[in-house]
Formats: C-alpha cells, structure tokens, sequence
C-alpha cells in the first residue's frame, strides 16, 4: 500500500516540503536515464545516419553495410548460433530446474551453486577453457576428429556455458510453485507421471521458458566476447560492430551495426514483456506441495544434474589450471608465471584493482539509486497529475536497459560522451562515466527484483504507520528499510559481480589509467597471453565469489535477527 503523503487544507499550488523533496528525487531520477540513456541511444540513432565526416548521408550507411560480402552470412551465422545455444541451453536448464523443485534429488544447494558459477566468470573465460580442452594442442583434441573447435562449435559451447545460468533463473521462477490441486485432481482420475506433465507442469511454465529462449538468443547473438577468442573465420554480426569501433575506427558503420543489433533484442523483449502480462492476467493462485520420492525419476534427473555439473566444473577447471602452468603445451609444471600481470599486456594488476573499484561503487550506489527509485514508485502514493506522468516514464524506462545490449549502449556512450560539444566530455574514459554505465546496464534486473520485495510487504504496516501521522520518510526509515535490507545486499552482490564480470558495455569506454580486469583479459587474449588471460579470469570469478559468499552470509544474519517472523514454510 503506497505511502499517503500527508495534506492540509493548502491550495492546489502549495507544496509542502516533503512534496517538493519527493517530486525533486523523482525528476533527479528521470533525468539521469534521460541523460545517461536516452539520449546515448539518442546519438547512435543520429549517428548512423553520418558519414565519418558527420555529413548527413540517410541511408547510405545501412545499404553499404547490407551489401558488403559477408555481411548477410554473418547475420546467418550469428541467428544459427542463437537457435543451437538456445536448442542445447532450454532443455537442459529446464531439466535442472525441475531436479530443483520438482524430485527429491539430495544436495540441491550444492548442485545449484555449481550450475550458476558460470555468472561469476567473464564471457571470455569458457572461449579460453575451450582451446585448452579442444584448441590445435588441447587435451582432448582427438575427440573432435578432423574437425576444429574455433568456430561455430566453439562459439555455442561457450555461449551454452555462459548463458545457462541465466536461462536457469528464469525457469526456476516458472517451476518453483504449483497448484497442489490440480495435481490432486489428476491423480484422483488416474493421471501417470508424463500425463500430468504434459498438462499441468509445462503449460504452466510455458511463458518462463519462451523467456528463457529469448534472452538466451539476445545473449548469444549479441556476445562478442565468446567469437572473439574462439570464433576463427566464423564471423557473427556482434563481432562485426567491434571490429568496426576498435579495429577501424568507423563509428559510423559502428553505429549502423548497433541499431541492427537492438532489433532482435528490442522485439523478444516486447513479445516476452507482453507475454508475461498475458501470464499476469490468468495466473491462478499457487499452493506449494510435497514431492514425493520417485526412485527412476530422481535416479534420471540426478544423472542429467551430474553430467551438467560436471561439463561447467570442467570448463573452470581448466581454466583454474592453465593459469598455474609454466608453458603450455610443453612445460606443465606448477608456475605462478601467468600472475605477473606487470609484465603482460593488458594493464597489470591494476586493471583488477580497478575493476574491484568499479564493482564496489557500482554496488552501492546501484542499490541505494535502486532502492530509492523503487519506493518512489510502489511506496509512495501520487498526489499531483503531473507525478503520473513522471511515474509513467520512469517506469518505461527503468525497463529499457533490459532490451539494450551492453555493446550498444557502450557504443552509445562513447559516440556521446566523447563528442566534442559535449560539456559532460571530461566524464570519458574515467571511474565515473564507467560506473554510471554499468548501473544503467544492469539496472532493470536490479529494479524489478527490489520491485517484488516492496511489493510483497504487508500493507497493513504502512497503513498502521499513516494513522499514526508518520510522515513518508519515518515510515521509509523505520519500516520499509529494515524489511528491505536482505533484497538490497541481494543487489548488492548482484551488481558487484555484474560489473566485475562485463566487458561489453565497458570495452569503448576506459583508458589506460581506467583498464579494468574483464577488458584486461580480452586485451591479453589478442597478445596472444592466453595463460595470463586464464589467470586474470581466475582471479575475476575467485574475487566475486568471495564476496558473494560474505554478502550471501551477510543476508542469512539480517533475515535470522530482523525477519524470522517472515519466514516461510518450505514449498519443496
């Protein structure tokens, strides 16, 4: 229940204080996506309409783009490498997520807390372990035959492993409750196993895995990372807007390459949004119920949990492994040679420092802009016409970043704030301008997360707190705070590891001075570095995880000393 702010009998014109505090963070908080959102995307809408001159040029760009040799093969391969990611990713995240919630296979949390490791590496990191396991002298490079990984192989084998934790969270949320009832009843009229299946458990899930679908494909097809270290001659158009930036400094054609990129993104998320409100609209009430023991069907779904387990530990295990060797293929001895990262390109080790600064700003001031962002809108109640309006826009945009690949609004960024009229200019290439990136990358996942935990308060505390006269800000204080606090470290951390992790939104943006880890690791690929470029995504995915787990123990402490009234009985 939004928060009433309190009135007298002022005229329509008069604003109290705490009016004008709340209307003022509302237009602060428009204001910065209009600047640091809008109007970047603004400039790459602009821009590919522009020669390298700046001479307005129409759609002369696009045609030479679309005519070039290639071109049209690289949008093939790119949709093919979308589609197989999302044939081997969907089943297989589906399978674990039903192991999850719906058998009684022991030791879930471990097995999840394997299969969503892959969330704390680079991109980059399954393209590296893939030429060690399978590469010209890779272990296991017989298995392949006479054919090679580098290529459309290696590029969905490592999106496949980049993007299944992903595809994971988003089913789970179809698959974690069901209707007790509807299982009753189709059991009571002699319903097997697969029947009931086949009629109550996908249906119901349905929507969560086309979401899933999409935002595999959008991630596969929009990654450069992954065909940049094992993609060879297979080119993809990701690839094509980066090679166009930083290899030939056409930010033209770049930009041209960014809009055609934003068209797959744009259109799953708008049939995936409205899909869901369709889903909103008829969902019925769930009631969580007891699984029972099936022997074959845990048996079965154990087996698949094990060999998933066992291809993502392989993959970082190779990876944690060839950053301890001395020279690969032929000196395979224990060696801490791949650490000195002084003596590689890349930036030394103050590319990790740097992303360690980048990770901790962007986590706070994420989640304090998150929280409040969110209470402004669900918790605070619309006095004035005009602040619908405001909502309205916010709320449109809070959900645009989620349909923006990371490279484009990099691109954007750096077509804006690198323009010469631009008085924001001095903002380029330092700590600020990349932390403001990577809180507007990764912010729509952050809000709606926040959005559900204030939206599943009990509105009778609220209510209570407005009869006793307390004004919006006692209430935020004293209620809505403390029963936030565990989601806003789960934001936290997210955001910590999201902005140690991404290199496509930060690629265009750093300088020498600025160099972060993930770029770090692209960089020491392309010096042909690949044991230092092991090592630093090693020491990516150990510092994320390390704190993860702190900010994990964190939140089990907030919600056993403040929450344990609100805890729920276990739907399993």
């Amino acid at each position: 229940m939004p928060v009433t702010v309190p009135r007298l009998a002022y005229p329509s014109w008069f604003f109290t204080l705490q009016e004008l505090v709340i209307q003022g963070l509302r237009w602060v908080i428009l204001g910065i996506f209009l600047m640091f959102l809008a109007v970047p995307l603004l400039f790459i809408f602009i821009r590919a309409f522009q020669n390298e001159a700046m001479q307005w040029v129409g759609v002369s760009l696009f045609l030479d783009i679309v005519q070039a040799p290639g071109f049209f093969q690289a949008v093939q391969q790119s949709v093919y490498v979308g589609l197989a990611t999302v044939v081997i990713v969907i089943p297989l995240a589906y399978a674990f997520a039903f192991m999850l919630h719906r058998t009684q296979v022991p030791y879930k949390p471990f097995w999840e807390m394997i299969a969503l490791l892959p969330l704390l590496a680079p991109s980059l990191l399954p393209g590296i372990s893939l030429v060690y396991l399978f590469g010209n002298q890779g272990l296991f490079k017989e298995l392949l035959g006479a054919s090679s990984i580098y290529g459309f192989k290696g590029i969905v084998l490592g999106e496949a492993f980049y993007t299944f934790p992903h595809a994971l969270m988003v089913l789970r949320t179809g698959l974690a409750m069901g209707d007790v009832r509807l299982y009753e009843a189709a059991k009571s009229m002699g319903a097997g196993a697969w029947r009931r299946f086949s009629t109550i458990t996908f249906p119901s899930s349905h929507y969560a895995v086309f979401s899933a679908g999409c935002l595999v494909f959008t991630l596969s097809v929009t990654d450069f990372g992954v065909p940049k270290v094992i993609g060879g001659h297979y080119n993809v158009v990701a690839l094509e807007a980066y090679k166009a930036v930083v290899g030939q400094l056409q930010f033209g054609k770049g930009a041209a390459i960014g809009l055609l990129l934003l068209v797959p993104a744009l259109l799953t998320f708008f049939v995936d949004y409205f899909l869901r409100k369709k889903q909103s609209k008829t969902r019925q009430t769930a009631q969580g119920f007891f699984v029972e023991r099936h022997r074959w069907r845990d048996r079965s779904f154990l087996l698949i949990t094990l060999l998933v387990c066992l291809w993502l530990l392989l993959v970082i295990g190779v990876a944690v492994w060839a950053s301890f060797i001395q020279f690969w293929p032929y000196n395979l001895s224990f060696s801490l040679r791949s650490y000195d990262f002084d003596n590689m390109a890349g930036g030394g080790w103050l590319a990790w420092i740097n992303s360690l600064k980048l990770a901790l700003l962007t986590a706070v001031f994420g989640a304090v802009l998150v929280f409040l962002n969110a209470w402004l809108i669900n918790k605070v109640l619309v006095t004035r016409s005009f602040g619908l309006w405001v909502n309205q826009c916010i709320r449109f945009c809070v959900l645009m970043p989620m349909a923006v690949p990371g490279l484009v609004l990099g691109l954007g960024y750096i077509l804006f704030f690198n323009h010469p009229a631009n008085p924001l200019r001095h903002l380029y290439g330092g700590m600020t301008l990349l932390v403001i990136c990577t809180v507007v990358h990764f912010y729509t996942s952050a809000y709606l997360t926040m959005q559900s935990t204030l939206d599943r308060l009990a509105p009778e505390i609220e209510a209570a707190a407005a009869s006793l006269k307390a004004s919006a800000w006692q209430t935020l204080w004293r209620v809505t705070l403390p029963l936030s606090f565990p989601t806003i470290l789960q934001i936290i951390r997210y955001l910590f590891v999201s902005a140690m992790t991404t290199v496509s939104a930060v690629v265009f943006l750093y300088s020498p001075q600025t160099v972060l880890a993930a770029v770090a690791v692209l960089n020491m690929d392309d010096a042909g570095h690949i044991g230092a470029a092991a090592a630093m995504s090693v020491l990516i995915m150990s510092s994320s995880a390390m704190v993860s787990v702190l900010l994990h123990l964190a939140t089990r402490t907030v919600r056993k000393r403040s929450q344990a009234w609100q805890a729920l009985p276990d739907t399993y």
